[in-house]
């Protein structure tokens, strides 16, 4: 756990945009996941909607890559996300009440995990204030080689940037303007399993593909909303639309 004090995590959430907490869970509760990771993919996976399910290549079921709403469907996630041990971090970072809005999971394959776009949580989540956090608890060893999470310091700090239409499954829409004087701003983050990432919905982040010969990188994700954000429904179930008749029509459900 985190040697920081609460009043230290805030300080440092606001100026970087990112919080680093190592060993926010410890071993034997990462085994707990994992294992029940591993019961919902095999058990609940099959009976999920395909649109909350992504692969690298539907064909090849061991590329599966991405969940969304695992927390609906299993009531040990559910526990998990609702627990004051992530909601009350969530309400310390943002400063007030927030509300859970999604527990996903995520995974590079090894040699074949696409990289992430640089991008912002909080242009997908069409929020009014944008004011979110996203948690990213590893599950793997995390570095370089296998795809670590690398954020832009301070980004969180000077609004949404352009966007444009990627082809990264789960991913949708990267910056489109994300150049040399970014990359060389970036701060890789190295984590081990149980360590928790945290960043505001708006910094800038992104994370390269998976080289490596074998090993995977898998992480659980967890959205907050602040209770004072409102959404705009419409354009996002619209968005949302649009997208899985995309993503069906190329065969990546």
């Amino acid at each position: 756990m985190s040697i920081l004090s609460p009043k230290s995590m805030k300080a440092v959430f606001d100026s970087a945009g990112y919080l680093v907490i190592p060993s926010f869970l410890n071993p034997l509760q990462i085994d707990e996941v994992q294992r029940k990771m591993d019961e919902y993919v095999r058990d609940v996976v099959p009976h999920v909607p395909v649109k909350q399910v992504f692969y690298e290549n539907k064909d090849r079921p061991e590329t599966l890559k991405q969940l969304q709403d695992v927390w609906k469907h299993d009531p040990y996630f559910g526990r998990m996300f609702f627990s004051e041990q992530f909601v009350g971090l969530a309400e310390l970072l943002l400063g007030g009440p927030v509300q859970g809005e999604n527990l996903q999971w995520f995974n590079k394959p090894a040699q074949i995990g696409s990289p992430t776009p640089p991008h912002q949580d909080g242009y997908y989540f069409m929020l009014d204030p944008n004011e979110a956090v996203t948690m990213w608890l590893a599950l793997d060893d995390v570095d370089e080689e296998n795809g670590c999470v690398r954020y832009l310091p301070g980004s969180h700090k000077r609004g949404i940037r352009a966007h444009s239409r990627t082809t990264t499954i789960g991913f949708s829409q990267g910056i489109s303007d994300y150049g040399d004087e970014d990359h060389a701003a970036e701060v890789a983050m190295h984590a081990k399993p149980g360590d928790l990432l945290v960043h505001h919905c708006l910094t800038v982040h992104r994370a390269n593909g998976n080289t490596s010969a074998a090993r995977s990188r898998k992480a659980l994700g967890m959205v907050y909303f602040s209770r004072h954000a409102k959404e705009d429904l419409e354009r996002k179930n619209e968005y949302h639309k649009k997208l899985t008749s995309e993503l069906a029509v190329a065969g990546k459900l």
